[in-house]
């Protein structure tokens, strides 16, 4: 076939308009498929809690997860410290510890991300006090807590905690039972909340501190099990009378060891971090706090009897 000098200059023209309209194309077009936008509901983010609080909050992704099936929540439990230290982590969405931010680490954190993080109280805890189930004494005075403490007590009690340092529970003792003294050789340092519980059960002369979610859960069969390995101690109330760490005593601070729980958000947006925090605040998380024995901080929850008439 005979090409003709001006047929020829169309055909290259247009071959080469093809040629680059199709090299554009394949540039805008995207690699693999199109990632889904984060929402309140949707998307998959990471987050750092308090291994005190492992229970409650397993329960709470759980629940949460199963009502926004495009949401995942990935969290990892660590020593309070160290969650507070993620804060700088850029891939760290929120942290749940049982303390807020200092004016100093606000305007630290609000000067990094350059918007403020928000956080908030969204429920109370009462540090539980467990005794072998073969042990004599279930009766304590806030005293006698601290002398075992100090290791200056009478009794002959090894205490248990979650570890030595950066915990929640020891921050706990150290601020408010040893007023900032140092840790004693009587206390042992097992290596987190459920060593805690494992060494209390094999060993009559230690007493063990850990957060009531962990025991106090009777809906929970896991929990239920710790309570046949160990029993819970009564600590003595401002009117002398001895009390466990249940939701009343806590609501009407007669039990007197209670810290509250936070969470502190790194998102100024309507992402998934904020549907999470929403959730926790409002009736469905704070009714997941109330079965775990945790005293709700947003919402007054009762039950009451009554009577229905046909």
């Amino acid at each position: 076939m005979k090409w003709t000098g001006h047929a020829r200059q169309v055909f290259l023209g247009l071959a080469g308009f093809i040629g680059i309209n199709m090299i554009l194309t394949a540039c805008q077009s995207p690699k693999g498929p199109i990632k889904a936008q984060e929402t309140t509901t949707s998307g998959t983010i990471h987050i750092s809690v308090d291994e005190s609080f492992k229970p409650v909050i397993d329960s709470q992704i759980e629940v949460f997860e199963s009502q926004h099936s495009e949401a995942h929540i990935i969290v990892h439990y660590k020593p309070e410290a160290e969650c507070l230290r993620d804060l700088n982590v850029d891939s760290i969405r929120m942290v749940i510890v049982t303390r807020g931010l200092s004016d100093a680490e606000e305007a630290t954190l609000s000067n990094k991300l350059q918007f403020k993080p928000t956080y908030g109280t969204i429920a109370y805890d009462a540090i539980a006090v467990i005794i072998n189930n073969e042990a004599k004494d279930s009766l304590f005075t806030m005293q006698d807590i601290r002398s075992i403490a100090k290791g200056t007590s009478n009794y002959k009690y090894k205490m248990l905690l979650d570890g030595k340092s950066a915990t929640s529970t020891v921050r706990y003792v150290v601020d408010s039972l040893l007023k900032g003294g140092a840790l004693s050789d009587n206390i042992v340092a097992a290596a987190n909340t459920q060593g805690v519980i494992d060494y209390v059960s094999k060993n009559q002369d230690a007493i063990g501190l850990l957060g009531v979610s962990w025991i106090g859960n009777k809906d929970d069969t896991t929990q239920l099990s710790f309570l046949k390995k160990v029993k819970i101690a009564k600590i003595e109330a401002k009117d002398g009378s001895y009390v466990r760490p249940v939701q009343y005593n806590i609501a009407y601070d007669i039990y007197p060891m209670i810290r509250p729980l936070y969470y502190i958000l790194k998102e100024n947006y309507d992402g998934l971090g904020n549907g999470f925090a929403n959730f926790l605040i409002y009736e469905k998380g704070q009714k997941i706090f109330n079965r775990a024995y945790l005293l709700p901080a947003r919402m007054h929850l009762e039950t009451r009897n009554v009577q229905i008439s046909k």
